[in-house]
């Protein structure tokens, strides 16, 4: 049912400034939907992700992500936008003079929330959902690698979002800590929200075979891994 298409690209080109990185990606992904996107170092997978949180303008072709129109959208409602998706990077970029707390309480005030009670239990949420219930008051130093990138995964649900997408979450990890953070994103998305993962971690998909998009030659191309 096309009520559940949460990201949908039609014939859309990806530029990086002015070069063509991808031509004619066509794509629709549902909610509740968890999706890989591999390839090469290079052909375009951090591009498109860009893309589809506006970081990356769409020129040419159409982009609709959370009932937004990238083509059309404008730099104001940008924020808007990135509310509705919840973004993890490979190097966790938290903030590393802060608590874990503090880390997740910067980006709840940042996106506008004011209540101290609300942002405290969301916060309890978030944490509690990666396993990290305890860990609050920690340094992000104090945590292990698969940890960090647990709290860089809460720090993404805060906002409650519709879409996850990761940029090779598991690429600074041990193979047992990816499989706790692929876990924990599977289950994310059995919530229904859409996950979008970028990796070229290929003994991960062999393992939890979902449906894979393949960046290749200035082009996406759809390959079916599901078990």
């Amino acid at each position: 049912m096309a009520l559940d298409i949460i990201i949908q690209l039609e014939n859309l080109a990806v530029y990086q400034k002015d070069i063509l990185i991808l031509s004619d990606v066509n794509i629709s992904i549902e909610k509740g939907e968890f999706v890989y996107l591999i390839g090469k170092t290079g052909t375009g997978k951090s591009s498109l992700l860009k893309t589809l949180y506006a970081d990356l303008p769409v020129m040419e072709g159409n982009a609709m992500v959370a009932d937004y129109d990238l083509k059309t959208i404008k730099k104001k409602e940008i924020p808007f936008l990135r509310r509705k998706l919840g973004i993890v990077f490979q190097d966790f970029q938290l903030l590393i003079d802060r608590s874990i707390k503090e880390n997740l309480v910067f980006v709840l005030k940042a996106t506008g929330w004011k209540d101290k009670n609300a942002m405290e239990e969301r916060i309890q949420e978030v944490l509690d959902k990666v396993g990290l219930g305890t860990k609050g008051f920690k340094m992000p130093h104090q945590l292990s690698g698969g940890e960090q990138q647990r709290v860089s995964i809460a720090r993404a649900l805060l906002n409650d979002p519709e879409i996850i997408l990761a940029d090779e979450p598991t690429g600074n990890l041990d193979p047992e800590t990816s499989e706790g953070i692929i876990n924990l994103l599977i289950d994310i998305s059995k919530n229904g929200r859409a996950v979008l993962m970028a990796t070229h971690d290929f003994m991960m998909i062999e393992k939890f075979p979902s449906r894979t998009l393949r960046c290749e030659n200035g082009k996406v191309l759809s390959e079916n891994h599901q078990n």
